[in-house]
């Protein structure tokens, strides 16, 4: 009997934030990605019949474009509302987290202290050690930022897992099985290179220079790895055990 494939949607609304890093840990821990590049002209599925699973990318679009500035966002948003009220393993990283928050019913904006960018610390919140993905991590563990908008306001019932005093509302989870993360783990320091070298407002925000900037990311990414490969092992696990449930609810025939 051949052991099913757990297959996990990949969107990437933009080349300049591929899931690098990420999608390597991922795959190491057994899941098999299902990439579709918004920027190469992929298609988005009209829905998430197939998948196990979602994860969305990054993009320097906007939270708060609307159709016609975006239009490859309307595909994700529509995603994302499926994952919420199906309770998907679903894991969205920055612009993908203020999407999922839009759609869960919360808000964004355009960040009211300014971009935040560079490597930093977030602190996570109590919840977080009985999170099943977060638990584990550090009290404060390493992060990248590159975000202008910021998640004013949560999904009702949302629970909040990370924050810092920049912006509070640093990661999240909806449900038992959807989770949102304002920073970037899936970086590598060729990318945050190429994203300082495209947003001088950005790094003009950081207070720092673009070497810094750079240099600092670098430094961090070791470490970013030893925290966040784990991670993102455990949330393939969360994905794991959705596609077995959802096949012993619905076996195979021959």
């Amino acid at each position: 009997m051949l052991t099913p494939v757990t297959r996990l949607l990949v969107v990437v609304p933009s080349d300049t934030d591929p899931p690098a890093r990420l999608g390597q840990w991922l795959a190491d821990a057994g899941l098999e990605l299902d990439a579709r590049h918004c920027d190469r002209g992929d298609e988005l599925p009209a829905d998430l019949t197939g998948h196990d699973g979602l994860l969305v990318l990054g993009g320097p679009q906007s939270s708060l474009d609307d159709a016609e500035t975006s239009p490859e966002l309307v595909g994700v948003r529509h995603l994302l509302a499926q994952a919420l009220a199906a309770d998907v393993p679903t894991l969205a990283v920055c612009l993908g987290a203020q999407l999922l928050a839009q759609v869960g019913g919360g808000s964004t904006r355009v960040g009211a202290d300014g971009p935040e960018v560079g490597a930093t610390l977030v602190a996570k919140r109590d919840a977080a050690d009985v999170d099943p993905v977060f638990t584990g991590l550090p009290l404060s563990p390493d992060v990248l930022e590159w975000h202008h908008d910021e998640i004013d306001r949560l999904p009702e019932g949302a629970t909040l897992l990370a924050s810092n005093p920049a912006y509070p509302n640093q990661a999240y989870r909806v449900g038992r099985n959807v989770y949102g993360l304002q920073f970037h783990i899936e970086t590598t320091p060729e990318i945050v290179r190429q994203w300082a070298e495209g947003d001088p407002t950005g790094v003009a925000a950081s207070g720092r220079d673009l070497e810094t900037v750079c240099l600092a990311a670098a430094d961090v990414h070791p470490d970013l790895e030893a925290v966040w490969a784990p991670f993102a092992g455990r949330f393939a696990a969360v994905v794991h055990a959705h596609a077995q449930a959802r096949a012993a609810h619905h076996p195979a025939t021959d």
